[in-house]
């Protein structure tokens, strides 16, 4: 049996997820990583499941089938990843977006939301091109999704601004909001 085997068997299935939300490009993948190495937790990316899942990339699900077909499968992926516990979800940038969603995030873990700046965001995911959402004029999109979500990541348990902040300092503030919200009941 590999180390990571013998980590993941002893993982605490039964702790309180800790769910990273936010506007693409505000740090969700790399935080992710930090707080599972820090927790012991299995680190899981909605996007690579709905990715194994489908057989495709993100580009090609909104490209072929459209972006309403994507949350479909986005809340089907979200609903089977929450039925574990002791995992570290980072969340694609909309999955906030249905309130299904943000109940199921409430009910089954301790939801941080991820924030930048525009300019910080931008900086972060110009050139990307995995991601369909940003088609065209990255600055003007990022603006707009920003103005549309502004309200959609109030429902969390906490907020951190990483505009400013290494990684290792957002993780900190995370983990301290964690600590204290995972064992008391949250949602």
């Amino acid at each position: 049996m590999s180390a990571d085997d013998m980590k993941r068997q002893s993982r605490p299935t039964d702790a309180k997820n800790l769910i990273l939300i936010g506007m693409m490009g505000t740090g969700k993948s790399t935080v992710g990583a930090i707080l599972a190495e820090e927790l012991g937790f299995e680190l899981v990316d909605l996007d690579q499941v709905i990715v194994r899942k489908e057989g495709r990339s993100i580009a090609e699900i909104f490209e072929k089938d459209g972006e309403g077909y994507f949350r479909t499968v986005e809340t089907e992926s979200l609903r089977e990843t929450l039925q574990t516990g002791g995992q570290v979800i980072a969340t694609g940038g909309g999955a906030v977006l249905a309130e299904a969603n943000r109940q199921l995030m409430l009910e089954n873990g301790v939801v941080a939301a991820l924030r930048a700046t525009a300019e910080e965001i931008i900086s972060r995911v110009n050139g990307d091109s995995n991601r369909p959402l940003l088609a065209g004029n990255a600055e003007e999109r990022v603006r707009r999704i920003l103005e549309e979500r502004k309200d959609a990541y109030s429902f969390a348990h906490c907020t951190v601004d990483t505009s400013s902040l290494t990684a290792a300092q957002v993780c900190q503030d995370i983990l301290m909001h964690y600590r204290v919200l995972a064992f008391k009941h949250v949602g």
